[in-house]
């Protein structure tokens, strides 16, 4: 199966596979746990700024020009934003679009291989916690749990003198998405989302109802209610406003769920034909995610966590990382009715959103590898499933503390992403130009995007994208930092396992570049148009 034939196979299949590429473990665990850990209510309001200045004109930006690359013959960010960028810095860059989505899969098939080992752990008849107990003696158990699950306190990927638990379940997961990976398209990642999303919401909203049903707590009932998590979630203290802290983290939040300076829209579009509608798809998929990101996700956990646990516990247990999810949520299970049921289905629904988004993460590699080498379908899925795979077994055998997971969710799975969002929307906005950029999003467009947002593309976007940079750089690097480097000033050693990670993703981008300088003399050799010179074929030229 040649990457040129690839396509999706409906306007519905693209919204739909976009969509679970953003609905993923961001939107369940990430979000409730960014929004309570930064004031709840509060946190909502840099985080819809961010939506409206930074994810949608973002979003677009790369529809459009993945769309345009496709028409091109291009199906791989550093050719297409090569194309935008009209020359070799932007097309370097856009290795990092390919970076990304790798690297992030390299420890994210694990969590989701944790979500299904939870849900199994359910249906078994739960996960050791006893209801009736404390709830500070059931996070502790929760969290004793999670420990077990990932091997957070040792090294390696046997326990007892047997293989881990997750090292299982990693196989299980592994397997499932690099067979509907190569299938292809509209066989493999368009099928599968078209039936995982439906199901996904149907579950959600299933426990949405049960948990805005759920009575008030016996023992604090005025604090621990319904209405007291609805509250939590969106009566804004403003006082949290003035913390950097809270902007940082709302944006992050954005780019993370949407996907946006991920590498996955500019993938997706480019099998897009020129008439098909970018502007209302893009829109489209965005709502989509909201709606799962914050009428499920944020008011499920939130809410529920508030009634069981209180706004204390919750705040404290329901951090920005993707492990506290894991020690709040169960202890809600463990006092709610048919907590086992719930608690089953539950994670088996974060299963189902994990692996709509760890999909997406391959395909952007698997068809640069096509593009680059020129080499078949099955001989790049092969390449590819032993990057994934080598990757995958380094963050499972460095567990402990879940420092190499950690250490590439910050510096790839945030630190990039801006890097990569910032580029494109340059690119777009300044490079490309955004009058000819809008010109051609509107391309078969059902709706026109509103005039207010060529301004803000090119020079809102930019310049927020920029303040939140500099104060991530600042609030947040120097603790990296020292994690990696140590510092000796207060007798703190460097981690290995940080360093190691860290040559991972050095080699991991020393062979990303070289693919791509490999690429570019193959597309020059066969009359491509790399520096975006000319107007686009109405039809895609054939890379081989």
């Amino acid at each position: 199966m040649s990457q040129q034939k690839q396509q999706w196979g409906s306007r519905l299949g693209v919204i739909l596979a976009v969509a679970g590429s953003a609905v993923g473990l961001g939107n369940f665990l990430r979000f409730p746990g960014n929004a309570a850990q930064n004031g709840g209510g509060a946190f909502m309001i840099p985080y819809f700024i961010a939506f409206l200045l930074l994810g949608i004109p973002i979003g677009w930006a790369e529809w459009t020009m993945g769309r345009y690359g496709g028409r091109k013959g291009f199906h791989s960010a550093p050719a297409i934003m090569g194309v935008w960028g009209k020359g070799a810095v932007a097309r370097y860059m856009g290795a990092f679009g390919v970076l990304i989505p790798l690297a992030v899969y390299f420890y994210y098939v694990l969590i989701e291989s944790w979500c299904l080992c939870y849900s199994w752990n359910y249906l078994r008849g739960g996960i050791g916690i006893v209801a009736g107990q404390p709830a500070e003696k059931q996070v502790e158990t929760a969290k004793q749990f999670l420990t077990s699950i990932t091997s957070s306190d040792q090294n390696g990927w046997f326990a007892n003198g047997a293989l881990h638990q997750s090292v299982v379940f990693w196989i299980i997961v592994s397997a499932i998405n690099i067979y509907f990976v190569f299938r292809g398209l509209s066989k493999g990642i368009e099928k599968f989302c078209s039936w995982a999303m439906p199901i996904m919401a149907v579950i959600g909203i299933g426990v949405l109802i049960r948990v805005l049903t759920l009575p008030a707590d016996p023992v604090n009932p005025d604090a621990q209610n319904v209405a007291a998590g609805l509250n939590f979630m969106w009566n804004p203290d403003y006082k949290t406003l003035k913390d950097p802290q809270t902007w940082l983290a709302a944006a992050g939040q954005i780019f993370f769920s949407l996907s946006v300076g991920f590498g996955v829209i500019i993938n997706y579009a480019s099998y897009m034909r020129k008439k098909d509608d970018v502007v209302l798809s893009g829109l489209t998929a965005s709502a989509t995610n909201e709606f799962f990101e914050v009428a499920l996700g944020g008011m499920i956990t939130i809410t529920a966590s508030v009634v069981f646990i209180g706004v204390a516990m919750t705040a404290d247990n329901t951090g920005g990382t993707f492990s506290t999810g894991f020690q709040a949520l169960p202890v809600v299970f463990a006092r709610m009715p048919m907590g086992n049921f719930f608690g089953a289905i539950w994670f088996f629904m974060l299963f189902l959103a994990a692996i709509t988004s760890s999909l997406s993460m391959l395909q952007p590699t698997l068809a640069f590898l096509e593009e680059a080498l020129g080499v078949s379908r099955k001989l790049a899925t092969t390449l590819l499933s032993g990057l994934a795979i080598a990757g995958n077994l380094f963050v499972l055998y460095f567990s402990k503390d879940l420092v190499a997971l950690d250490t590439i969710d910050f510096w790839v799975g945030t630190f990039m992403i801006f890097i990569v969002a910032g580029t494109q929307i340059i690119c777009f906005s300044w490079v490309f130009g955004v009058d000819k950029g809008l010109k051609e999003a509107h391309e078969g467009a059902s709706m026109r995007i509103p005039g207010i947002f060529r301004f803000v593309m090119k020079y809102v976007s930019p310049a927020y994208l920029l303040v939140i940079f500099v104060l991530f750089c600042v609030n947040k690097l120097p603790p990296y930092l020292d994690s990696i480097l140590g510092d000796k000033a207060n007798g703190v050693e460097p981690n290995p396992a940080a360093l190691y990670t860290w040559g991972v993703i050095l080699g991991t981008i020393a062979l990303l570049m070289v693919l791509t300088a490999i690429g570019s003399k193959r597309w020059r050799a066969q009359g491509l148009d790399l520096d975006g010179k000319h107007e686009p074929d109405m039809e895609p030229r054939s890379l081989r």
